[in-house]
C-alpha cells in the first residue's frame, strides 16, 4: 500500500522548481547581536531560501536547519543547467511532506558558515580583508538566535515547525529551550542534546588535521583581494582530510561493507606498493569525498561550527534536560536510527525521557536504514511519512 507521501508526489513530480538565494542584514549597528561569549557582533547578512507562501496569518511557516557542512538551499534548483538539487529535495515541495502549497518553508545558512550568511570568509568591513580567525566565537545558541531574528524580519513570530538534522537537530533543541514561545512543533532528527566524548574526538583530529596543513597560515590564507574559489588556496589537504575523517563517521559498518568490501579499485591483485593512496575502493571514495568538499567549503567555517558543536551542551545551559526542553509547550517529533553510532539512540531516548518527565507531547521511532548517520539525508520516504500526520495535527490543533 501506497503511503501518503508516495501517492501525493507522482513520478513527474517538478518540486519547487527553480529557486533563488536571498539576502537579509541583520544585528547592524547600534543594535549587534551578543553573543553567548559576551563579545557584541554585527552586522550580520544572512543568506536564505524561501518555498511557498506564507498565509495573512503568518501561521504556516517551517524553518529547517541544516546540518554541518549544509547550506540553505534545500530545494529546487538554482538554475536549469544545475545538476544538483538541493539537499533535501525529496522531501520539499508541492504535495511532499513539506508540502509548499500548504506550508511556507525557510532555510538559512548558520552564522559562521561559508555558503552566503556572514563567517570566516566575509569582508571584515573594519579591515577590508576576510576575517579569518578574527571571526569571533560562536555557539549553537548564536545560530539560532540569528534565525529566529530573520524569522521576526519576515513577520513571523512563532513558526509550525522546526526541524532539523545532526547539527540542525542540535538548533531544534536550542531554538525549543531558548525561545520556548516562538514554536508550535519540533522534529528533531539524528540528534543529540550534547556529543559524546567520541563525536568531540573526532572533531579535534579533523581541527588537528587543517591546523597541521602547510598552508594554513593561522587562518589567514585568502588572496590579498578576498577568497578565491574554494579549492583554490588554503589547507585543502588538511581540509580533506578532515572531511574523509568526518564522512566515515556519518556511515555505518554494514553500509561500508555492503558497498566496498575490500574489492580493489584497479586491479584484482594487490599491489604491495606502500604509498598507494587509492588500492581499495574505500580508500578511492573517501578520496573522492575529499576531493569534492574542498570545492565547496572553507577550512575556517569547518573549524568555527565543529567547535560550536563540542560546545553545545543543553542540560549545562539551562541546569537539565527536563527544564531546557519544560520551557516549551510545542509538540515533539524525535528519531533515531539503529545504525547511527555517531548519534546513537540512546541519546534520543535521552532527550524523549526529559520530555515526558516535563509533561510535553513528544512522539519516539528509532528507524531502521543501513546508511548510519547519514539515514536522515538519505531514506526520506519512512522520514516523510512520520512528518507528513505530525506537522497536519500540529496545524489542525493551532
Amino acid at each position: 500500500m501506497a503511503s501518503e507521501f508516495e501517492s501525493a508526489r507522482g513520478s513527474d513530480d517538478p518540486g519547487v522548481g527553480i529557486v533563488q538565494t536571498q539576502f537579509r542584514e541583520l544585528f547592524a549597528p547600534p543594535h549587534q547581536l551578543t553573543l553567548d561569549s559576551g563579545e557584541k557582533f554585527g552586522p550580520i547578512t544572512v543568506a536564505y531560501e524561501t518555498y511557498g507562501e506564507l498565509t495573512p496569518k503568518k501561521d504556516n511557516a517551517i524553518f529547517v536547519c541544516h546540518a554541518l557542512t549544509g547550506d540553505a538551499h534545500v530545494a529546487g534548483k538554482h538554475s536549469p543547467d544545475d545538476k544538483k538539487f538541493g539537499w533535501w529535495d525529496p522531501l520539499v515541495g508541492p504535495g511532499r511532506a513539506l508540502d509548499t502549497t500548504k506550508y511556507f518553508v525557510i532555510c538559512a545558512n548558520v552564522l559562521g558558515g561559508c555558503q552566503g550568511t556572514t563567517g570566516p570568509i566575509s569582508i571584515n568591513p573594519v579591515t577590508g580583508r576576510p576575517y579569518g580567525l578574527t571571526f569571533p566565537f560562536i555557539t549553537v545558541g548564536d545560530m539560532v538566535t540569528v534565525h529566529r531574528e530573520l524569522c521576526l524580519s519576515l513577520g513571523i513570530e512563532r513558526v509550525l515547525s522546526v526541524i532539523g538534522g545532526s547539527l540542525g537537530g542540535m538548533q531544534v533543541l536550542e531554538w525549543a529551550a531558548r525561545f520556548p514561545a516562538s514554536i508550535r512543533s519540533a522534529m528533531c532528527l539524528a540528534a543529540a542534546a550534547n556529543l559524546t566524548a567520541q563525536g568531540i574526538a573526532f572533531n579535534a583530529v579533523g581541527r588537528r588535521a587543517i591546523y597541521a596543513d602547510p598552508n594554513f597560515h593561522n587562518g589567514d590564507y585568502y588572496s590579498p583581494d578576498g577568497p578565491k574559489k574554494y579549492g583554490e588556496e588554503g589547507p585543502r589537504f588538511g581540509l580533506a582530510l578532515a572531511r574523509m575523517l568526518a564522512h566515515i563517521t556519518y556511515l555505518s559498518e554494514l553500509s561500508i561493507e555492503k558497498k566496498f568490501g575490500r574489492r580493489l579499485q584497479h586491479s584484482d591483485q594487490l599491489a604491495y606498493e606502500l604509498l598507494r593512496e587509492t588500492e581499495f575502493q574505500i580508500e578511492s571514495y573517501l578520496h573522492y569525498q575529499g576531493e569534492r568538499f574542498i570545492e565547496r567549503f572553507d577550512a575556517n567555517s569547518y573549524l568555527y561550527l565543529t567547535r560550536a558543536m563540542d560546545y553545545f551542551d543543553l542540560a549545562a545551559r539551562y541546569g537539565s534536560l527536563e527544564q531546557a526542553l519544560g520551557r516549551t509547550d510545542a509538540r515533539f517529533l524525535v528519531t533515531s536510527y539503529n545504525t547511527d553510532w555517531l548519534f546513537p539512540s540512546a541519546q534520543s531516548r535521552e532527550i524523549v525521557t526529559a520530555l515526558v518527565k516535563a509533561n510535553r507531547h513528544v512522539t519516539y521511532l528509532e528507524l531502521q536504514s543501513v546508511f548510519g548517520h547519514d539515514s536522515f539525508l538519505i531514506e526520506v520516504d519512512q522520514l516523510a511519512e512520520l512528518a507528513v500526520p505530525f506537522l497536519r495535527e500540529t496545524y489542525r490543533h493551532g
